[in-house]
């Protein structure tokens, strides 16, 4: 009986143990457990994965995704090393080192040594709770056990990747290695790889830009611990030592902002792989902020890039500088309604080759013309006489294109272009001939597509900006053979002053009031885009598109393709002859409609038809009108608002906002109208 004691108390004891275990057992698996995803911020990357711009998660923190393969392995072999040597051995709790850390706090009288494995770490991040109280230690603890049995240990480990503090809002090693180097964390040199090690233990101290002393001493000890496991020779340690620290904080990537807005606006989760061409997308945006240093407040610019075979945009820039400046910076220019100018005028004439009315050598007139109250006038207010339909586009000249427009109709210049994807909007009404002078609101990214179909034999290939988007089946906007004619003669224009006279396809235009300043250029590749002028619509006195816009599309060129890709040869049933040779109906173009019926009838010469004026408090609007006889009686909307007036000027008032019918009756009876739209201050 006495011999059979000890069993009995080896039973007990084990039964004990085992109840115990049960317990314990039991109280791990009922932990709950806090979600193990956590929020990273949106990412916005270009069509290789470089990262454009990153958003901030909920409270402000940079928190970015990460996976284990896209970390330096020499970083996470010196966290481990450093921060938990037997992470691959345990099940959450080094009770080894655990009791090591008691026992030198007893002896010692204070804490020599840490326990906290890297599962305890991740325990406490994931719940924010603090170390401070022997409850806070036990829940680590008991989450840390619980999380080795749901969690691989690379998955608890790319956890800490994500969780771990850096210094002020920033969480994780890639927002680490971007904050503190401005670079990704696949590459780190040994010298960075343990001070990020060292900054997590206590982040706001070690802070390399604030408190660099702390973070050398931190760093080098990191080192010295690897050297004395063996991780790193002595060599390699005099050599990280060496290294300096980073001496501030980087910003984040911020290319393509306005773009990036709106794929956020469009899906504010994940990820968001673009079409874009990162250092092509830098290229643009200094040569956007260049083009306008030394304006002041005076003039924006936006600039865009698409390969026109794939519809793909490579670089998008919605205003030189993201800011909230007078300019308006945060509103994006490449989606912005504007008037086009002059840069319709291509696919007008491509109209006109496609329906057999002209051929680039064919005759044009180019006289004062009436087109019922209509009497457009070229830029410099000069007359050509009668010259070829090649040279009046190359000139962009005024009156020919509004006698084409004219007998093509206004309606299927809309028509086509809506064809190539673009959304254009009039003011109100019916289209008329001011459409051919940019009397019609569009885009940037309208023009873009129009421009991307005439370089493409005629054929729009839909534009698109999300890397893996289908571009669509091509949408014939005009025949081969006209397209092939507009940038036969395109190309063929004598380039801005200093520029490569390269071949480059290109037209400028210069909206009324010199509001907007306009170049779009393509070669067999590539089409650029670009605009100069003011987000509020102001005027800017001397931008020209000749002058402002197109000097910056060669050089926007410059850097997309320093040597041009050849645009495509004639195709079949391209003639390419001489005037002479020409058959004789398309030797001379003539409208059957464009003769005025009373050249004594009274004209609106200010404001044109079709006009977008600012209205600007103070500034009264004075309109003029030629010929007729006075008295004149003027018309705003249908309501009188000046009779009797002898003078050809007439002060008008400051107009509210909205779309204005202004006619002018003289004493004759005989009438003139345009049609306006007055904005907003």
């Amino acid at each position: 009986m006495i011999r059979a004691r000890p069993f009995f108390w080896l039973a007990a004891l084990l039964l004990v143990i085992g109840l115990a275990w049960n317990r314990f057992d039991a109280w791990i698996e009922a932990t709950v457990i806090p979600p193990l995803v956590p929020v990273t911020s949106v990412e916005v990357l270009d069509r290789d994965g470089t990262l454009l711009r990153a958003y901030t998660v909920e409270d402000g923190r940079w928190r970015l995704p990460v996976s284990l393969a896209e970390v330096d392995p020499e970083f996470i072999e010196l966290l481990l090393n450093f921060e938990d040597r037997r992470f691959y051995d345990h099940a959450g709790v080094d009770w080894r080192a655990m009791a090591r850390a008691g026992w030198q706090a007893l002896t010692n009288g204070r804490i020599v040594s840490g326990a906290s494995t890297i599962t305890m770490q991740v325990a406490r991040l994931l719940e924010d709770s603090g170390t401070g109280s022997w409850r806070g230690k036990l829940r680590q603890i008991r989450l840390a056990l619980a999380l080795e049995r749901q969690l691989s240990k690379d998955q608890i480990l790319t956890l800490y990747l994500h969780l771990a503090p850096y210094g002020g809002n920033i969480e994780g090693i890639r927002a680490a290695t971007l904050t503190w180097f401005g670079q990704e964390p696949g590459q780190l040199t040994t010298a960075e790889a343990a001070l990020l090690v060292a900054i997590p233990q206590a982040p706001n101290s070690r802070r390399p830009d604030r408190h660099p002393d702390n973070a050398h001493v931190a760093r080098d000890r990191v080192l010295a611990r690897a050297l004395t496991f063996g991780v790193l020779s002595e060599e390699e340690v005099t050599w990280a030592m060496a290294e300096a620290l980073p001496t501030e904080r980087r910003d984040f990537p911020l290319l393509a902002p306005h773009l990036s807005d709106r794929m956020l606006a469009q899906d504010p989760t994940g990820q968001h792989r673009l079409t874009i061409n990162a250092t092509l997308q830098a290229q643009m945006e200094a040569l956007a902020l260049e083009a306008v240093r030394g304006q002041g407040n005076r003039l924006n610019a936006a600039i865009m890039v698409m390969d026109h075979q794939t519809g793909e945009v490579l670089a998008s820039v919605g205003s030189a500088e993201y800011s909230d400046n007078p300019l308006q910076g945060f509103v994006d220019m490449t989606q912005a309604l504007r008037s086009p100018g002059s840069t319709l005028k291509p696919l007008i004439y491509g109209l006109g080759f496609e329906a057999g009315l002209i051929h680039p050598e064919s005759l044009i007139e180019d006289r004062p013309t009436r087109f019922g109250s209509y009497a457009p006038l070229n830029f410099d207010r000069a007359f050509r006489g009668e010259l070829s339909v090649r040279r009046a586009l190359q000139a962009s000249l005024n009156i020919p294109v509004a006698s084409l427009l004219e007998e093509l109709g206004p309606a299927e210049l809309m028509n086509r272009m809506r064809r190539a994807g673009m959304n254009p909007e009039l003011p109100a009404g019916q289209p008329g001939l001011a459409v051919a002078l940019g009397g019609v609101g569009v885009t940037m990214e309208d023009l873009m597509r129009m421009y991307g179909a005439l370089a493409s034999g005629g054929a729009y290939v839909p534009l698109h900006y999300r890397q893996g988007d289908r571009a669509g089946e091509p949408v014939q906007v005009l025949s081969p053979v006209a397209s092939w004619y507009v940038g036969d003669i395109l190309s063929d224009m004598i380039p801005p002053p200093n520029a490569p006279r390269n071949g480059l396809a290109y037209k400028t235009g210069t909206s009324y009031g010199h509001r907007d300043a306009w170049a779009f250029g393509y070669d067999g590749r590539h089409v650029v885009g670009v605009w100069l002028g003011r987000a509020d619509g102001a005027s800017v006195p001397g931008a020209f598109g000749a002058d402002v816009a197109a000097p910056l599309l060669f050089e926007a060129f410059a850097r997309v393709a320093p040597r041009l890709t050849p645009l495509p040869a004639p195709p079949p049933g391209a003639l390419t002859v001489s005037h002479s040779e020409l058959p004789a109906p398309l030797q001379r173009f003539a409208s059957r409609a464009a003769a005025t019926t009373d050249p004594n009838a009274p004209e609106i010469t200010f404001p044109p038809d079709g006009a977008v004026l600012a209205s600007q408090p103070g500034l009264p609007l004075v309109a003029r009108v030629d010929r007729g006889t006075p008295p004149y009686t003027w018309l705003w909307n249908g309501r009188p608002v000046e009779i009797g007036a002898h003078d050809r000027e007439v002060d008008l008032g400051t107009p509210d906002a909205g779309f204005v019918d202004l006619t002018v009756i003289d004493s004759g009876g005989r009438v003139a109208t345009v049609f306006l739209e007055i904005t907003g201050p």
